[in-house]
């Protein structure tokens, strides 16, 4: 059981984490070249106007005033607006936006590398030296190897293109459903809807026809960033788990009677784990930060695109609002590794 007290000083460390954050994003955007106020007034804008705009965004107030102010700002979750990918828009609202996007492919993208991973991981460790563990291994260094920037058009082109099974691009296929958003994830949004059309007419399949046109579009991004966790959470695994299965414990157990699967399942996979939930950690933050690419190949705007544009235009409050949120997720998520530790091994509170 996970105490309030370990909680509390986990929640407690995020603050100077998100403050060194916050510190860096800022530091970084003010060495950068270009003028935010050039930006805005346009590249044919008189100086005088330019430093108009710069008075009326307190840019040339001393670096230390700036500072502070931008601190304060963000301690009320105020981080600005945008200077021109939607003008005058908080950034706030676009965030909010296009973060779900981001998530839900992270998220089924690591789903993808947990379910697939961890057994692929098992399997070849018990078949250690098998033509079992030897595909296994050469399947997992490949997934490693083959970039998204490659793979993405691959999975196009055998499962949309030949096969003709999933559709390439988007979220839903917009012309024959209209969904009202809920919580931007547009799978759980569809999925929510057709409950709700159920409960109020009755059940029919049709209810969650936009449903199963969500999951269609997500298959092939999904799969695509999650190739590269499930081979790196599989490598981790068979590791983690050879070296379990040499320890006293496990030979202890085998030599009571046990069988090789109990063994495994009940001795051997929560020890393994240990590790293997520091490699999900880590990976779910790359899956935030590498959703990119994934999103660029199949025509998703989220959060990893809305970035690389407002780095392009020079638009720093989305800038640096995009950094802070990923910094923050990525807090998150290990919080819920440190959780996770101290479920699994108890000794860690202490």
């Amino acid at each position: 059981m996970v105490s309030v007290r370990f909680i509390a000083k986990r929640l407690l460390l995020l603050v100077p984490v998100l403050f060194g954050v916050a510190t860096v994003v800022f530091a970084i955007l003010q060495l950068s070249p270009g003028n935010p106020a050039r930006v805005i007034a346009g590249q044919r804008a008189s100086q005088a106007f330019v430093n108009q705009v710069e008075q009326q965004l307190g840019l040339d107030d001393p670096i230390w005033v700036q500072y502070g102010r931008f601190l304060a700002d963000v301690a009320r979750f105020d981080l600005g607006q945008s200077y021109t990918i939607q003008r005058n828009t908080p950034v706030t609202t676009i965030l909010a936006n296009k973060l779900p996007v981001t998530i839900e492919l992270a998220l089924y993208g690591q789903l993808i590398g947990i379910v697939l991973g961890i057994p692929l991981g098992i399997i070849s460790a018990v078949n250690q030296d098998t033509i079992t563990d030897h595909l296994t291994r050469v399947g997992a260094l490949s997934g490693i190897s083959v970039p998204i920037f490659w793979s993405g058009p691959l999975v196009i082109l055998l499962f949309s293109q030949i096969l003709g099974w999933v559709p390439t691009s988007g979220r839903i296929d917009s012309q024959a459903y209209s969904i009202e958003p809920i919580t931007g994830l547009i799978t759980l949004d569809t999925f929510v809807q057709g409950i709700q059309q159920s409960l109020t007419s009755g059940f029919d399949p049709a209810n969650f026809a936009p449903f199963i046109s969500a999951v269609n579009h997500m298959i092939l991004p999904a799969l695509t960033i999650g190739i590269y966790s499930m081979a790196l959470i599989s490598r981790m695994m068979r590791s983690s788990m050879l070296e379990v299965i040499r320890q006293d414990y496990m030979r202890t157990a085998r030599a009571k009677g046990q069988g090789a699967k109990i063994t495994i399942m009940k001795h051997g996979l929560r020890n393994a784990l240990i590790p293997v939930i520091t490699v999900i950690g880590i990976q779910f933050g790359s899956l935030l930060g590498g959703a990119v690419l994934t999103e660029t190949v199949f025509g998703i705007g989220g959060i990893g695109t809305l970035l690389v544009r407002a780095i392009e235009v020079g638009d720093y409050p989305v800038v640096q609002g995009t950094v802070l949120v990923f910094a923050f997720l990525f807090t998150l998520v290990n919080l819920g590794v440190d959780i996770t530790y101290s479920v699994l091994d108890p000794r860690i509170q202490q």
